[in-house]
């Protein structure tokens, strides 16, 4: 027995197979469509980082430039440096800063900031518009005294650190000589005090306790917050 195919049911099954297939394209021309929209999104907002990046590195050499343009002579005579990564204005004698145990700032220190400060602030000054904030920041070394726990001598010194940086932090702002500048000072400053978080090792890797003494001024620009700006819109 032979079975005839229906022409006409044939057609009918070709034009349904025609209609999905024809669906089938459409609906992967419109994923292609939203995949390279994504991708073009994507990219635009990758170059967008790119340019704060590459801004931010060219912003950070021009404060470094302007630090050592300014200060360079004076590094040796202050035992002071610049660190250029991180825009740390670094004051490393532990003596001439303050008395052993004392969060005063010693007369010797006063002079040397009074001399400083200002002319610090003149440079900052000109990238003000980039600049989110200025720490002042205290270290110490481990120690506190022989029958101190380390955990106790931690503690001691995040006290003494942060009372020294704020000590600093007061005089530089009662300064005459900046007087114009003090509603930017409290905006943008911070005395911070990081005890013996960040000790300075020396080639062996041991700490070294007078270069772990110190004070800082470190510049914190605001290219991350620029970054979180652009990644927020795009969402």
């Amino acid at each position: 027995m032979s079975l005839l195919l229906d022409p006409k049911g044939a057609e009918q099954e070709e034009s349904h197979w025609l209609s999905v297939s024809d669906l089938m394209a459409g609906l992967m021309m419109v994923f292609l469509f939203i995949a390279i929209a994504l991708m073009r999104q994507a990219f635009i907002e990758r170059d967008k980082v790119k340019d704060v990046a590459i801004a931010y590195q060219e912003n950070q050499v021009a404060i470094y430039d302007a630090l050592m343009s300014e200060f360079e002579e004076d590094l040796e005579k202050w035992d002071a440096d610049i660190d250029k990564e991180s825009l740390t204005f670094t004051f490393r004698s532990p003596d001439v800063l303050f008395a052993r145990g004392k969060i005063e700032v010693s007369p010797r220190y006063q002079q040397l900031l009074s001399e400083f400060f200002p002319r610090y602030m003149q440079v900052l000054n000109k990238f003000s518009h980039s600049i989110n904030e200025v720490r002042i920041e205290g270290h110490t070394s481990s120690i506190w005294n022989s029958s101190s726990t380390e955990a106790e001598a931690y503690f001691h010194n995040m006290a003494l650190s942060q009372g020294r940086t704020r000590s600093v932090l007061a005089y530089v702002h009662d300064l005459d000589s900046v007087e114009r500048f003090r509603p930017w000072i409290k905006r943008h400053f911070a005395a911070v005090g990081l005890s013996s978080s960040r000790v300075v090792l020396d080639r062996n890797g041991r700490e070294d306790r007078l270069r772990s003494r110190r004070v800082t001024f470190r510049v914190i620009t605001n290219a991350d917050i620029q970054m979180r700006k652009i990644l927020e819109l795009g969402e």
